[in-house]
Parts: structure tokens; sequence; C-alpha cells
């Protein structure tokens, strides 16, 4: 099979389909067969260069993905796969990925450095290919081979990229960062040689902490990369500059000493440079507001206390710095959009500028307004875009006290400029009416923006304005978003809007059916806008409204199922139609079941449960997740009722709970299986067995991902509550299961904040799975759960001991702890008496200012005490 491994991979290639479906299966059986010589096949294939182009190519990135994957599971396992490789053979692969950084066709270099970085990954945190960056670092003295040097810099690079800091010792991180720093500054270099360092270099600089922390070293890195940002080649002035804002990021803490030059070289890139080098300058400042914003949070969260100091770098260059931006917002493109997803200098101006305002709050406004009282009349277009767009990039940041009278002064004529003669102009306008409503519109506020007196004005404006050019329509659906969202505050008067609620959703259901557009951000806009228009509706003014709206959006919904699907395309905008009406539909039945209209729900719920039936058989292979979301709400809304339409619907959360490898999917169904057991109670129990089945299935399942696993702990506690003292058949799987789960959360990585927050939910969860237990089981099956009290127990005092432990974790531990005691009684009194604990656990809790945990905790004290004086 390896004689033959080129004409397979150019087989593999072919146009016909036939032979290239026979081709990769045979690449698959040799795979298969024999892991290790498949890899060293590919490896000779790459480093050959007598070979053709096209296989070498293939051959690196079928290499490449033996190696590597997204998805986490399958990357561990084909780092066990390689790791299992004989030595020996794999000592051949890498000799042949290092000899092809030599090779003479570029893309072979740049593939072979790819997959040195993916060996590198898995060998050099379990401290193996040691010997691989002082081979990288030999290359680098060879006399007359550009490419050589150009590939191995690559390497070194992509190498940094994907191990972590403390995968190198500092004198290999030391001469990584000379070898790189060599590269760009000798200009006897190749410009691909200096591009490749600069590139290296951005992917080094997190390694180079205690570089940054020598002077000298510090200041020779800074030098060679301000020099190098001042090149005569565009593309490595732009990688310098994208070092200097990764600099920024990562040592800020460093930078005093070089902003003043900083500021200049940045400054003259905005101002002279080509876009994509000015655009790298703009990032610099935005980073430094990032940082210095990011410093500001901490040190309110900690009580006027912050570990990072403040060097307030925009403050002391704002009256240069908010200048040099606004100049940037004159420099529009005539069909930017900014939602477009082309990013260019006036954009990224004006995101600057909103960052500065963020970074020095009032500061900033002085310096802002002669620019836009200067230009907002002005004929050119551009100058009245560029001071509306000023404008609403400085709302958030200032005080209320100083925008406010601005704001109330300018917001007639912002409603006049909704009609300007440009649609730029327009677009801005109603993207900065959204950002006042967004920023600024309370109804309980000191400084009221909307009043009863300007309301109608401004409700005349959006409606008509919502059947301008789409993408103002859009912006305007965002307004009036914003608008509806200001009047759910508590204390607020919802009422304001009632007289205008069935304009508004006249409006933008106009919006969402406009045939003048292939934008489908307005549709979605359209919708979005919709459901929080009736999420912040009065009810029962407008009751006979929304009962109006449901039936239109369920005849909507019928028509998506007579659209004739000729291709994926079709089947995709199908798809997401139905995902926006179903949204609508959910929230619709949300809105009615909490203003107890539980009649026109059920009215309907035949209706609407054939046409969601519809909607899960239009999908072969999945289930919709808006559609199992708004089948959960109608579940909720109906109660008892839903029993009926079980038998038809079970076939469907059956399939979403199997849907592992579509997790979202899978993790909504687990919910709606919640909704249901409310719904039903012990009515649920003849689905039971079905719904257990699939629920120990996902968590056994190395696949499945973890996210989908504390919503199942949480469904077992449902599930338990519903049907009682039968859910003890399901015990001797579900605890061990619970158990399990307690103990991984000991061995979480509490340095890996998104881990921190999976840990507090999964633990949350198994409180709420115990709770649910208890609760069924309390009388005459309680005694099954004493075997388990200790460890419950145990694992409640660990949470007590985690001072970092999340509030809901620790109002779920507390309850946990009640439901305990209260359902097996004074048998836990010795439990109880030896875990002493929980009194420092209670009067912590006790002492809160969340009053429900306040009140769980009194709960809890009280059924402990009973047992603790039984």
């Amino acid at each position: 099979m390896a004689m033959e491994i080129t004409q397979i991979l150019l087989a593999a290639q072919s146009q016909d389909g036939q032979i290239r479906s026979s081709a990769e299966g045979n690449l698959k059986q040799f795979q298969e067969q024999s892991l290790p010589h498949f890899l060293l096949a590919l490896s000779i294939e790459l480093s050959d260069d007598q070979k053709p182009p096209e296989s070498r190519r293939l051959a690196g990135i079928v290499l490449k993905n033996s190696l590597d994957a997204k998805d986490s599971i399958r990357k561990e396992n084909l780092s066990q796969q390689w790791i299992s490789v004989d030595p020996a053979i794999k000592f051949q692969i890498k000799e042949s990925l290092l000899r092809t950084l030599g090779s003479s066709v570029s893309e072979a270099r740049r593939t072979s450095s790819q997959v040195i970085a993916k060996v590198a990954a898995i060998e050099i945190p379990r401290r193996e290919w040691q010997e691989l960056i002082g081979k990288l670092l030999n290359n680098m003295t060879q006399q007359d081979a550009p490419s050589l040097k150009q590939a191995t810099l690559e390497a070194l690079g992509y190498v940094c990229e994907e191990i972590a800091p403390e995968d190198l010792e500092q004198d290999q991180v030391n001469a990584v960062l000379t070898a790189v720093v060599q590269g760009m500054s000798q200009m006897e270099h190749s410009f691909e040689v200096r591009l490749a360092a600069v590139k290296a270099l951005y992917n080094a600089l997190d390694f180079a902490q205690t570089n940054f922390q020598n002077e000298l070293e510090r200041n020779y890195i800074m030098k060679v990369v301000c020099e190098t940002a001042v090149s005569k080649e565009l593309e490595i002035r732009q990688a310098a500059l994208e070092c200097l804002v990764s600099i920024a990021s990562t040592y800020y803490e460093i930078l005093e000493a070089y902003m003043q030059s900083l500021f200049n070289l940045t400054a003259n890139a905005v101002r002279g440079d080509e876009e994509p080098v000015a655009l790298q300058a703009i990032e610099f400042w935005s980073t430094i507001c990032d940082e210095e914003i990011a410093i500001q949070e901490e040190f309110e969260e900690s009580n006027n206390g912050s570990s990072s100091p403040n060097f307030h770098f925009v403050e002391k260059a704002l009256p240069l710095l908010v200048p040099m931006l606004l100049e940037t917002l004159l420099k529009q493109e005539e069909e930017q959009d900014q939602d477009d997803g082309i990013w260019n200098l006036s954009m990224a101006g004006g995101t600057c500028l909103g960052l500065v305002a963020r970074t020095v709050g009032d500061g900033v406004v002085p310096l802002v307004m002669p620019f836009v009282e200067g230009n907002i009349t002005k004929t050119d277009w551009r100058s009245r875009e560029a001071a509306t767009f000023a404008f609403g990039s400085i709302l958030e940041g200032p005080s209320v006290e100083k925008l406010a009278p601005l704001v109330q002064a300018g917001l007639d004529f912002l409603l006049n400029a909704m009609r300007d003669q440009n649609t730029h102009v327009k677009d801005t306008t109603a993207w900065t009416i959204g950002r006042i409503f967004e920023l600024l519109h309370s109804p309980i506020s000191s400084y009221p923006v909307i009043t009863s007196e300007n309301l109608p004005r401004i409700m005349s404006v959006l409606l008509d304005s919502s059947r301008d050019a789409p993408n103002v329509s859009e912006k305007v659906c965002g307004a009036i978003y914003f608008l509806a969202q200001g009047y759910e505050a508590p204390g607020s008067t919802p009422s304001l809007l009632t007289p205008y609620l069935g304009d508004l959703i006249s409006a933008l259901l106009y919006s969402a059916d406009r045939a003048d557009t292939n934008n489908s951000r307005l549709r979605a806009s359209s919708y979005e806008t919709l459901n929080e228009v009736v999420r912040c509706s009065n009810v029962p003014e407008t009751i006979n409204i929304i009962a109006q709206l449901l039936l239109e959006i369920l005849k909507r919904l019928g028509q998506t199922l007579q659209l004739q699907i000729v291709s994926s395309d079709d089947r995709e905008k199908q798809s997401d139609l139905q995902a926006l009406l179903c949204g609508a539909l959910q929230v619709i039945i949300q809105k009615l079941s909490s203003s107890n209209a539980k009649s026109i729900i059920l009215q309907s719920a035949d209706q609407m449960m054939a046409i969601l039936l519809q909607v899960f058989a239009c999908h072969s292979s999945s289930v919709h997740e808006e559609a199992m979301l708004a089948i959960g709400s109608l579940a909720y809304a109906t109660g008892s009722e839903f029993e009926k339409y079980m038998p038809e619907f079970y076939k469907y959360l059956e399939m979403g709970l199997q849907n592992f490898e579509e997790y979202h999917v899978c993790s909504i169904s687990v919910g709606v299986v919640g909704d249901i057991c409310r719904a039903l109670d012990k009515n649920v129990l003849q689905f039971c067995d079905g719904i257990m089945s699939a629920l120990l299935k996902d968590l056994s399942n190395p696949m499945l991902n973890r996210a989908v696993k504390p919503p199942i702990f949480s469904c077992f506690g449902d599930i338990a509550l519903a049907i009682g003292e039968l859910f003890q058949k399901y015990v001797p799987y579900v605890i061990p299961m619970l158990q399990g789960a307690a103990e991984l959360c000991s061995h979480l990585d509490d340095s890996d904040e998104d881990m921190l927050d999976y840990g507090d939910q999964l633990r949350r969860c198994i409180f709420e799975a115990y709770s649910g237990i208890l609760q069924g089981f309390k009388g005459s099956k309680a005694e099954l759960m004493m075997p388990y009290a200790s460890h419950l127990l145990q694992f409640t005092e660990a949470i007590f001991r985690d001072k970092n432990r999340d509030e809901g974790v620790t109002r779920a531990a507390i309850a946990a702890m009640g439901d305990l005691a209260n359902t097996l009684g004074p048998n836990t009194k010795v439990l109880f008496k030896d875990c002493t604990f929980h009194v420092d656990f209670l009067v912590e809790c006790l002492q809160s200012e969340d009053d429900q945990l306040k009140e769980t905790a009194t709960w809890t004290q009280g059924m402990i005490s009973q047992v603790l004086v039984s």
C-alpha cells in the first residue's frame, strides 16, 4: 500500500466521484490496518520533491488531520494514537518533516511546519522531542538558505502557538527570541524571512515574560518591533503592529517608558499609512482601552483595590488621541454597512472612540461635541454621518448627568435626520437613536429621555422609518427593541406603549416579510424585536392583540410547511424561518401563561402542537431546537392537558435526547423533559423508562459534550420529583453517576475560568438531583437514600470549604442539606452531630444579603434542629 500512496492520494482528488470514493476508501483501509506505516508513508510523500505537488499537499493535510482535531475528545484520541506509535517510526516521521522544511516547494514547507507544531503539541508537554528547538535553531545558522529559514521561523511560530509557555525552558525561549528578533532586524534577510520572523515573534510573545521583565532585553525587543513597524513593506509593517497590539494586551504594565514613541508611531500610521496598517494602529489603542477598562472593573469589584496598576495612558493621550480618531470617522466608504463584516478605518475609529468613552467617562465629551456640532449640518453627507457616529459612539461611559442634557437637546434633531436624503446618514442615525434608548432610556430616571410628550413623535418616526431601506429598517428594529426594553424595568409604566402595540406589531411583521431584500438580518431583527415588544407588553390591556398575533404566527409557521424545497439552500431558509417563528411562538405562550390567559393557549393548543409536530417532520435527521423550546413552553402552560400530545411527540423527544452530536439540541431536549415532568407529574411515568435509558446512555457516551451533563443531573431530580417513590428502580444507576460527577468536581482545573463556571453548574445540578430524589422519596421509601446520606454531606462540606463557590451552588447545597434532614429525619441525627460544618455554613448563609438564600437557610436550619432534638 505504501508503494501506491501517490496514486491513491491523486485519485482521492479526482473529479470522478467513483474514483475519488474508491481512493478515500483505500486511504481509510491503510490507516486502519497500520496507522504507524500510514503516517510514515504520508510524511515520506510530503518530503519527496520528486512527487507531484497535489499528492504532497493532500499528504500533508491528511497527516495534520491525523494528529489534531477541533473536537476535544477526538483530539485526545488522536494524541493517544500518536503516543502509541513505535518510537523508531515516530523518529523517521519527524526527520522527514524536518527535511521538508528545506523543500523547494513552498506549500510543502508550510504544511510541514504546521505538522511539526502538531507533533510538538503532543510530545513537548510530555518532555519528548526536546531536541526539536535546537534543530530548528540550527537551521537559522545555515548560509544561503532563505527558504529553509523562512520555513523554520514559521515552524517556530506554529510551535509557540500550539504549546504552553511552561513547556519550554527559559534558555530555549531565549534562543527562540534571539533567532526571531535577528530574523526581523537583519536587512540582508529576504522579505519572506523577515515577515516569517515577525509572525513568529507574535506567537512567541506569551513565552517572553521573563524577557520583558529584564529592562535591557525589553528595550531591545521594543526597539526592533518599532523599527520593523516602519519597514518599507506593507505586510511587515502590519505584522509588526499586530505584535504591538499583542504586547499592549500581554505586557500593559511595562509600556509607560515607550508610550510617547508608540503614540507617534500609531498616529503616523493612522494618518498616513495604508489601511491594513492603520487599522492595526487603531487596534493598539482599542487594546489599551480594553486593558484599562478591565483594571477599572477589577478595582470596583474588589472594593477599591486592584492588583494591576492603571497608568491612565488613554486619559493622558486624550487631547491628541480623540482628534485623531475623529478624523478617521470622515473616511467612510460609499457602500459601507456597519454589519456587513467589512472592517474599515471609519468603523475601527468609531469603535475605538466608544472604548475611549468607556475608559475616561465624562472627559471625552468636551473633545467630541465641537466635532459633532461643527459637522452635523454640513452639506457633505460624510460630515453629517461622521458627526452622528461620533455622538453615538460616546454614549456609553460618560455619566447620565453629563449626557442627558445633550441627548434631550439633540433627540429631536436626530428624529429629523431620519428623513435625510442619504441612506448612510439615516442608517447611523437609527443606530444612534437605538444606542440612546439602550443606554439612557429609563422611565424612572431623574433625566428621562422619553416622556409622554415626545413619545408620539418618536413612535411616528420609528414606524415610518421601519419601511426605509433594508439596512435602515434593521437599525430601526434595534431602536424599537431597546425602546420596548426600557419599559420592562421595575417600577416603570409599560402602559405608555400600549396604544402603539398594534402598529408596532404590524410594522415589524411587514419588515420581516419584505421582498425587496435578501438581508436575512432584517428578518431576524424584526422577529427578535417583535418578541421583545410582546415580552414588555402590558397584559391584560393588550391580551386581544397578542391572541391575534398568536394566530398570525401559527398561520406563518404553517405556510413554511408548504414551501417548495429543491435544494439545501431552500431547506436552510425554511429552517431559519421556522426557528424565528417558533421563537416568537414560545415568547407569546410564555407571555399568555404568565398573564393568567391559559384559556387562550388551550384554545389553540391542538393547532400549535399539530404544526410543531409537522415542523419536526421537516427535519428527518435532527430535531428543531426552537420548536422543542416552544413545546417546552406549551407543556408548562397547558399542564396536565399536555398528556394527550405525548404519544406522538415522544418519538421526537427521544430523537432529541439521543442526538448527542448536536449537543444544543440534546441539552434543550433534556430541559423539555423537565417541563413535561412538571406538567404531567406522575402521568409521565409511562415514558420514564425510555427517557431514563436515553439520559443514562448520554452520560456514558464519551463523545457527549460536557455542557449537556449538568442539565441531565438536574433532570433526574425533575423526574424523581414527578414520579416519587417509583424512581426507586433508577437509583442504582443514577446515584453512582452523581457520586462520580461529585468526585470529578474536586479535580477540575481551578485556573481555567470556563472550567470553573462548568464546575459550578455541575455542582449545582448534582444538588438539584439529590433534592428532587429526596423530596420524591419522602415517606415510605425514605430509607432508600440512607446509604447515600454520608456521601451527600461530605460533598456538601467540600462545597462549604470552597470559598470561591457560586451563589447558585450555595443555595442548591443548603437546600439539599435541608431536604436530607426533612426526608430522612431522625436517621440523620448521628450524621449531623458528626459533621458540624453545617453550623458555620448556615451562619454564613443567614448573614447573606441574598433574601432567597437566607430563606432557604432558615428552613434548612429548622429541619436540622428538628433532627437534632428528636
